[in-house]
């Protein structure tokens, strides 16, 4: 048996003496006053999140019209995160090489922790600190804009990429959570969101979806033929 099997079955143990849970049927309210209590008390945090929010709106827009001007010259956005962060970075870049909710062109837009194999070989070779200031060095230009997103605003691997932008006059944009943080000095602009990790990491995403509002406005405005008619495709 491996060790792997010895631990399995030792779980599977305790949960075996675990006290058996209440009988859920299908659309019946949950009877645990402890677990309701604690999901009113995350709904109820989202609350300050997006408050914080709201009194960066004007920032938010800001980066939606210089990101579509400068896209419609031809720069391109980088994006990188950990974890959830990183999922929600891969989230903006979608909604700008796919849309947001209306027909457009295409823009250029990278994630830079979806590429596993340059991950793993820089992490392997130069270190995991590295995974994203080298890949910063390779696709990044002049003019391009780098979004980095981190509810602690510590990452090093976040840092050393906003320094590695700084020297190729990248702009850097940084969406955390509550400030002052290191990100957030490190990059030219931040979006810091002043609540509770996990509350932040959602207000990260209302934040993108703001900024890719403005986004679509502004490339609307100042070039119509890359907004298409609805339904049409390019």
């Amino acid at each position: 048996m491996t060790a792997e099997s010895s631990l399995r079955d030792i779980d599977l143990a305790h949960l075996a003496m675990a006290p058996a849970l209440p009988a859920v049927l299908p659309g019946a309210a949950f009877v645990d006053s402890a677990s309701a209590d604690a999901v009113r008390l995350h709904l109820d945090n989202v609350v300050p999140a997006l408050e914080s929010l709201r009194s960066q709106s004007g920032r938010l827009a800001a980066w939606g019209v210089e990101l579509a001007q400068r896209m419609l010259r031809g720069q391109r956005l980088l994006a990188a995160g950990n974890g959830g962060s990183a999922a929600e970075a891969q989230h903006l870049t979608a909604e700008l090489v796919g849309r947001f909710d209306g027909e457009r062109v295409p823009f250029s837009a990278i994630s830079l922790h979806a590429e596993t194999s340059a991950i793993t070989a820089i992490a392997n070779d130069y270190g995991y600190d590295d995974v994203f200031a080298r890949q910063v060095r390779a696709h990044g230009r002049s003019g391009d804009v780098l979004v980095l997103l981190s509810t602690s605003g510590k990452s090093p691997n976040l840092l050393r990429a906003a320094e590695a932008a700084s020297r190729l006059n990248i702009t850097t944009w940084a969406l955390t959570g509550a400030g002052p943080n290191p990100l957030a000095a490190a990059c030219d602009e931040a979006v810091m969101i002043d609540a509770l990790n996990a509350n932040a990491q959602e207000g990260h995403l209302i934040a993108l979806h703001a900024v890719c509002r403005a986004f679509d406005l502004e490339v609307g405005r100042r070039h119509p033929a890359a907004t298409l008619q609805q339904g049409a495709r390019p």
